[in-house]
């Protein structure tokens, strides 16, 4: 059973891509900062996967090394790392604010959570994927590409995490190494950061784009960057 580490696995996206791999029979070992929700949405799962999926739920806060180190034991646990994806992620304001009013404290959140945590456990889970052929998925934004008010903060952490990425798949390539924009989701990340947008309630539901990920995995993607509306264009 090929086994798997999300993070900020409780809802949105990460909840989305959990249900999408148990589905296909992957072992999952998942990370979120509310143990209640993480817990449920954990057992959710095992139940509707086929057996012998076996999902294990960790809270904690990735910035923690502890916790890190907790999330690799239990894929260990499981028979090892094929996958990581590095989806949870810090706003640095919530809501968002510009650049002259962003605090310190704010952008080292942001860089802490979306940079240095992520990089963190791909050290951690470096040799496993090495030994397996396995695979990273970092979980990016338009916002680290194009300038948008008020997402400065959010958009430097992802753009760092992208770069991050493109080295990491020159220096490792026995690891496929995929960094994703998956697009405005109507998801309890995008309502922190634009609570008052008209057009909430019709932005992509995360379901909708695991498809987009699942492709990756089934074509054995060439390292780089892919957005999903263009996996589920067939680009």
């Amino acid at each position: 059973m090929p086994v798997a580490i999300i993070t900020g696995a409780s809802r949105g996206l990460g909840r989305a891509l959990a249900e999408g791999l148990a589905g296909r029979g992957w072992d999952l070992v998942l990370d979120g900062r509310n143990a209640d929700v993480l817990r449920a949405a954990a057992a959710d799962l095992e139940r509707g996967a086929p057996p012998p999926v076996r999902v294990e739920a960790r809270p904690g806060d990735v910035t923690d090394p502890a916790h890190r180190a907790e999330l690799v034991a239990a894929a260990e646990a499981l028979g090892g790392v094929d996958l990581l994806v590095n989806n949870a992620s810090a706003l640095g304001a919530e809501p968002l604010v510009p650049l002259a009013e962003l605090s310190d404290e704010g952008l080292r959140g942001a860089l802490e959570t979306n940079v240095t945590a992520p990089l963190a456990l791909v050290r951690a889970v470096l040799p496993a994927l090495r030994a397996a052929g396995g695979a990273v998925v970092n979980v990016s934004s338009d916002a680290a590409v194009e300038a948008y008010p008020t997402w400065g903060g959010y958009g430097a952490s992802k753009a760092a995490l992208e770069q991050l990425s493109a080295v990491l798949a020159e220096e490792e390539p026995d690891v496929r190494v995929w960094w994703v924009d998956p697009g405005d989701l109507r998801t309890g990340l995008y309502a922190a950061a634009v609570p008052d947008d008209p057009d909430f309630e019709a932005r992509t539901l995360p379901e909708q784009v695991v498809p987009a990920f699942l492709r990756l995995l089934d074509e054995k993607a060439a390292s780089g960057r892919y957005t999903a509306s263009a996996l589920l264009e067939g680009r």
